[in-house]
This record gives structure tokens, sequence and C-alpha cells, in this order.
């Protein structure tokens, strides 16, 4: 039973809401009348939240999921709670294991302790526990952990997730930018199905609205499935840069990969973010990073939620522009 869009009263804790995705989560639950707690391990950085809402609507506090403690501080009182957190890349202590596998776990053992009725977590297509990439194992195992404490958690499975300051098509549209050659790990042959910010923060809403099935999983991509070396031509296409576009065996990306990662260590940080590949990033590609056919089946998607998926046609040249030789002028200026 769907339950009413009024939630004016009632709080709900967003983890990792000064990111990305969680941005446009938190819009979008504003909309639907939550208190929105966000919980950030740098709360002062969430200033650019507090527009999105009503005065007082949303707070921000502080909390790490290495620390138990402030995550059950951060949990006092909700009544829901969405679990945005995951990384890219390893760096210090934010590892993999931490931050996706222990970080969940402390979330949902938190939540059921606080008394929390909804639980939604935030995980990736391509989670497999016997994957040889450890982003999608601890992927796997934080979707267990939410299960084990809220077996009707509702967790959500995206594609590359895109939109105005996503980690994708601006990396690759700046790396175009500079470099006059593109690498195609394993050919380019890697397919997905990119997903609009905007749907996965609606489905987010959805689910603490009671819109879907208790203790699921939902595969979110978007309505085209294109290759990785389209995606590349698509991006230089956007911002108007002929480039070689490189293929590069998966066996000779796991040693260039290495290379990149040296280098990043090495130079203390300073190693230019766009130019950074990782092993573990290679692996990631070996494998296809689309909706299931189950899922489709099974209504386990955008489409199954009534949500119309965005095109990245229509998206990504809004925020593109800017790597364009002439910026937003050089279409008029070519016309």
């Amino acid at each position: 039973m769907v339950e009413s869009n009024d939630r004016s009263g009632r709080l709900v804790t967003v983890f990792g809401g000064t990111g990305f995705i969680g941005r446009h989560v938190v819009r979008a639950l504003a909309r639907q009348g939550w208190r929105i707690r966000v919980a950030a391990r740098r709360p002062y950085l969430a200033g650019h939240l507090q527009p999105l809402g009503r005065v007082g609507q949303i707070h921000a506090v502080q909390a790490n999921l290495r620390y138990p403690a402030s995550v059950a501080a951060a949990l006092r009182g909700a009544d829901a709670a969405v679990n945005l957190v995951g990384i890219l890349t390893q760096t210090g202590r934010q590892s993999f294991d931490a931050v996706q596998a222990f970080g969940a776990r402390a979330v949902a053992r938190a939540a059921r302790e606080a008394g929390v009725t909804k639980l939604v977590h935030i995980s990736a297509l391509g989670a497999d526990p016997q994957s040889d990439s450890d982003y999608a194992r601890t992927k796997a195992a934080g979707e267990a952990a939410a299960f084990e404490f809220f077996p009707d958690a509702t967790v959500l499975r995206p594609s590359i997730v895109f939109g105005p300051e996503d980690d994708f098509f601006n990396r690759f549209a700046s790396l175009a930018r500079m470099s006059p050659v593109l690498p195609l790990i394993g050919g380019g042959e890697t397919r997905f199905q990119p997903v609009f910010v905007g749907d996965v923060a609606q489905v987010v809403a959805k689910a603490l609205a009671g819109e879907t099935r208790p203790g699921t999983v939902y595969e979110l991509g978007g309505p085209e499935v294109k290759t990785f070396r389209e995606l590349m031509e698509f991006v230089c296409a956007t911002i108007g840069r002929k480039r070689l576009l490189v293929p590069v065996p998966f066996g000779a990306a796991h040693y260039m990969a290495l290379g990149t990662e040296i280098a990043s260590t090495l130079s203390a940080g300073l190693f230019p973010k766009m130019l950074l590949t990782t092993r573990d990033q290679v692996r990631l590609l070996q494998r296809d990073n689309v909706v299931s056919a189950e899922a489709l089946a099974d209504g386990r998607t955008l489409g199954g939620l009534h949500v119309e998926a965005e095109v990245i046609e229509t998206i990504v040249p809004t925020y593109l522009y800017r790597f364009r030789k002439a910026g937003q002028f050089e279409r008029q200026r070519s016309a």
C-alpha cells in the first residue's frame, strides 16, 4: 500500500548526503516533506544543501562509518535511514572494506537498534560476493549486512550514474581536453547502462514513501546500453575534440594501472586524479555493467517503478560544454 507523500515532521538520516548522489537525494526527500539529517565526515561542507529545503528542514551532523558511536548518534530519533556512502578508489583508512562492508554493517545495525522503520541502501550493479574485484565484493558484503539487520530493506544497484558533478563523463572529457589519445581498456567492448542521478534520487524517495517491495534489490539503468567505446566517442563528439581511441588488452591494462597506482602513491596525492586507473577498476571492466534480464522480468527496474529515465544525450551536453575549445559559445561561433 502506498503511503501519503506528506512526510512533515518525520526524520530521515542520510549518510553520504554531501556527495554527488547525496545532494540530489536530499533535494528529492525535501520535496516530499521529510526533515533531513545529513550525516557526513565533514559536516561543515554541507552548507550547499541548506537551500534545497525550507528553513530548518535540513541540517548536518558529524558521523564516520568507521566509528559506530557516531553512526548511532546520527540515527537517534530517526524514522528512516539512507546509506549512500561508497568510494571508487581506496585512500588511507578509507578502504573498500572499511567503508562499503564494515560501514554498511555499522549503519544497518545502528538503524535497527535506533528503531528506524525504513532503510534504503545504495549498492552498485556488479555487486558480487565471488567477484575478483574488491569494490564489487565489498558492495555485496554491504548488501548482505543491510539485509541481515533489515530483512525488509530496499537495496538499489545503479549502473554508472551521470549528472553535472559525475566522476565519469567529466573525468574523460577532462582527459580528452588534454590528451590526444584515450585508452579503451579491454578494447572498449564493456557495456554500460548510464542512469541519471535525478532518477536514482527519485527511486530513493519512492522507497521511503513505501512504493518499493520490501526486502528487494532494484537494478537501475538508463534507457540506453552503450559500450565503453561508444561512450568515449560520445564524449569526444560532445566537446568537439577528435581523439585517437586506442584499444588496450586487459593484460596490458593491468600493468598500466599498476604504474598509475605507484605514481599516485609516490606523488603523495599530487598525481592527477583523471589519469589514475587502478587494477581493481580494470577487473571491474571485465564484466558488463547492465541491468539483468531477471530484474527486467521481475519489474525491479526504473520502468517497473514508473520512472521515465533520462538519456545521456539530453543531460550530459548541458554540463560538458565547459570542455569545448570555446566553452558554451562554440556551437554559436561554428554556425
